[in-house]
């Protein structure tokens, strides 16, 4: 049997995956920034892009008495960390991404990338 003949004008299709990228902050600025890097990157290359899609924050609270000794009147100090995720969905090959990530990222966020092939 022949060998398959290539068409001209047609080239390879690159597999694509979904890529979930998942940020973390404390600090709302910081992480807002860094999506809105990442999203207008994406956009540059021409990738479908879904999100940010904001997630309901986690409020981390610690009440402690005031008094070490424990006597006194009953005052109470409270405390709260409030931390934010972002989550945005690429759907690319996985080259594209590496070109995507590598902006300067903010400190205090934490980046998280999941790769998920489309078989």
């Amino acid at each position: 049997m022949a060998a398959p003949l290539k068409k001209q004008g047609f080239e390879e299709e690159v597999p694509h995956h979904k890529i979930r990228i998942t940020l973390t902050s404390r600090n709302v600025a910081n992480l807002e920034k860094v999506c809105r890097d990442l999203i207008n990157g994406a956009k540059r290359e021409h990738l479908k892009v879904k999100g940010p899609v904001r997630l309901p924050t986690k409020h981390l609270r610690i009440t402690t008495r005031k008094s070490p000794c424990g006597e006194g009147t009953n005052s109470w100090d409270k405390y709260e960390m409030r931390i934010h995720k972002r989550l945005i969905d690429l759907h690319s090959p996985s080259e594209v991404v590496k070109q995507i990530t590598s902006i300067n990222i903010e400190p205090g966020v934490e980046v998280e990338v999941t790769i998920q092939s489309n078989n």
